[in-house]
């Protein structure tokens, strides 16, 4: 099968990129660098069976050629920096929500018909159940990243009854691993490296929240998009783990792996920024009725983006 990956060269989509490599797959990549990075490709581009495309999501025609010998689409491709959101509101409508519509435009105009989209946890808000399930009642939108791949949710359902596309909607926790550009685990390391005295952590660091490894991240979709229980025109699944930790708890595991015991200084208020969710814990019965298991706790993804980035410390100076 030949999978295009729009945000190829991003944390997420390199990793994917080479597992469908490894399963004989072609892929055909697509990413304009703003945040992927050249090394992350190093492996996929070993394969005869990897071709890269370079361009933006608002270029239509180079979208069209990413994607038109394609029989499945993998759109990862975003922005994914939650909290600075309220900074410039269009580039979330831009880069997420525009940017899921031009896919789809490209699939719809190349005859192509699956879609698995990375969209996240992020659009239940502040729901009231917990663990979150699929069906749970959204409530108001808590940020614009939220709001912006809520969007692109509507726009590919709507896209899937208008023209007989299938879909695989994955709402994620955030993503730990190898390759982790950004996130709670970057910005702790960084900080510490800076000064392994004090740190400052946003909010109380009550905020609990969920985490999920890349691999077993990639494990899920490859699930799901071969699964013949998930074959309905559109499917949605919550990927992330049965547990959640605090920000303090993370922090704590980041240094006792780095031997410090800084003093904390918190930013006070149960949100970090403007639309973080103080407790995000989502339900996973139903990829996990597919078979699905994670391999790593929480932790052992905290500890292992952790050991990476120690040893590729030349990640911060492009930041």
């Amino acid at each position: 099968m030949r999978f295009t990956v729009t945000g190829c060269a991003g944390f997420i989509g390199s990793n994917l990129a080479d597992r469908l490599l490894q399963k004989g797959h072609a892929v055909t990549g697509y990413d304009n660098f703003s945040t992927g990075q050249h090394e992350f490709l190093d492996e996929a581009f070993k394969s005869p069976r990897f071709q890269f495309i370079e361009g933006d999501m608002v270029d239509a025609k180079r979208l069209n050629d990413a994607v038109k010998k394609a029989d499945f689409v993998i759109h990862l491709a975003a922005n994914a920096d939650v909290r600075y959101g309220a900074e410039r509101p269009s580039k979330d409508l831009e880069q997420n929500t525009f940017a899921t519509f031009n896919v789809l435009e490209a699939m719809r105009q190349n005859g192509v018909h699956r879609i698995a989209f990375s969209s996240t946890g992020s659009i239940y808000g502040e729901p009231e159940i917990f663990p979150t399930p699929e069906d749970c009642p959204f409530p108001i939108q808590t940020s614009l990243y939220g709001a912006s791949k809520l969007a692109g949710e509507g726009l590919i359902s709507a896209y899937c009854e208008a023209f007989g596309m299938q879909s695989y909607i994955f709402r994620f926790v955030s993503i730990l691993g190898e390759r982790y550009t950004h996130g709670h685990v970057f910005d702790f390391y960084k900080k510490l490296a800076a000064n392994p005295n004090e740190i400052e952590v946003l909010g109380n660091g009550k905020q609990r929240k969920s985490y999920l490894y890349v691999q077993d991240c990639i494990d899920a979709i490859l699930t799901a998009i071969d699964h013949p229980q998930a074959q309905a025109k559109i499917n949605i699944f919550n990927l992330g783990s049965d547990e959640y930790c605090t920000v303090d708890e993370s922090l704590g595991w980041i240094c006792q792996r780095l031997g410090l015991n800084p003093i904390r200084h918190y930013t006070g208020g149960e949100r970090g920024w403007v639309g973080d969710s103080p407790f995000i814990f989502l339900d996973c019965n139903r990829i996990r009725s597919l078979g699905w298991r994670p391999r790593l706790t929480i932790r052992q993804s905290v500890e292992c983006t952790l050991d990476y980035l120690m040893k590729n410390k030349r990640l911060f100076d492009r930041r």
